[in-house]
């Protein structure tokens, strides 16, 4: 998709904060000295057989990129692909699901739109609020920082488990928590302290993001494998195979670029490309202020650890060890 829309030519505008220049979650515009508008989209296929889960999960995942860019949710839209094959009550479920988070997260939905399709699709188009001079984006990093995951890894392991019917109860449960829980409350915890940078981590993985943060900020990232939160029996559902389609393209694509340093097992590996589904905020803070937001993270229900430490730029712009 990149190489897609690197294609595309370029939109400039004095008012335009973050465009398409650094990968980051959403666009922001600017209003006037006090108030820029965040805008974002995302939708996909059903994940968990539960209607109601699924629009849950996909409407967590689509106001996440809000939160990344330090804003507030305000509006949103429903995107709906269905198919005419299968009951409506169905369909209510998911906008149900969907309706639930948006209100969760204080915004309002406000309608949508549906095409007819061989499979569901569901997600929203949301629009939101931020301070002009309070944006946080994926491109100021500073060497000295520190960083900090606030979700657990191995989502998209745990969603091959259950499609094959092999997850148990304790990761089903798990990873449902962990995909349907709003980054919202993350959020909060920054909003009370001083960050340099923050992204998301979804369909490119904790390597994959990182990556993006890297390159954006001119720094090297080193990831300290050892410290990531990982879901219950993700590690021995990697070790069985159960790895995503995905994993294996964002290795794939950025493979190259990391640079793994002593033994690794390959299932953690795995897990470091998983592909997330409404994953956790990534957050570069510099070690001054990392005491004060792990005091006010203690209130999440995620897990979440310092993962890694921000350096001058070196030979590769991501390092695991």
């Amino acid at each position: 998709m990149a190489q897609v829309l690197c294609q595309l030519p370029k939109t400039y505008d004095d008012n335009l904060i973050v465009g398409l220049d650094t990968a980051d979650d959403a666009a922001v515009y600017k209003i006037n000295d006090e108030l820029a508008l965040i805008q974002t989209l995302d939708f996909f296929t059903p994940i968990v057989d539960d209607p109601y889960v699924f629009g849950q999960i996909a409407a967590a995942n689509s106001l996440s990129d809000v939160y990344a860019m330090g804003g507030e949710p305000k509006l949103a839209m429903n995107i709906v692909c269905f198919p005419n094959c299968l009951s409506p009550d169905v369909l209510v479920q998911i906008l149900k699901g969907g309706h639930d988070k948006v209100t969760e997260a204080g915004a309002i939905l406000v309608g949508g739109h549906t095409v007819e399709d061989d499979e569901p699709k569901y997600g929203l188009s949301v629009a939101g609020f931020v301070n002009s001079n309070k944006v946080l984006t994926n491109s100021n990093a500073k060497p000295g920082d520190l960083l900090v995951l606030t979700k657990p890894l191995g989502v998209g392991i745990i969603n091959t488990a259950i499609k094959g019917g092999l997850a148990d109860k304790e990761s089903y449960d798990e990873a449902v928590h962990v995909m349907s829980t709003l980054n919202k409350y993350a959020k909060e915890a920054v909003d009370k302290v001083e960050v340099n940078s923050v992204t998301d981590i979804t369909g490119f993985g904790l390597l994959g993001h990182s990556l993006e943060m890297a390159e954006a900020s001119s720094v090297t990232i080193k990831i300290n494998y050892k410290n990531v939160p990982i879901i219950s029996k993700a590690i021995e559902y990697a070790q069985m195979g159960l790895v995503p389609a995905g994993a294996y393209s964002n290795r794939g694509h950025i493979g190259d670029n990391v640079k793994f340093i002593n033994e690794i097992p390959n299932e953690i590996e795995d897990i470091l490309f998983d592909p997330q589904t409404s994953g956790g905020l990534l957050i570069s803070i510099s070690k001054e202020y990392i005491d004060d937001l792990l005091k006010k993270l203690v209130n999440i229900s995620t897990k979440y650890a310092i993962v890694g430490e921000v350096v001058e730029k070196e030979d590769y712009y991501l390092i695991v060890e």
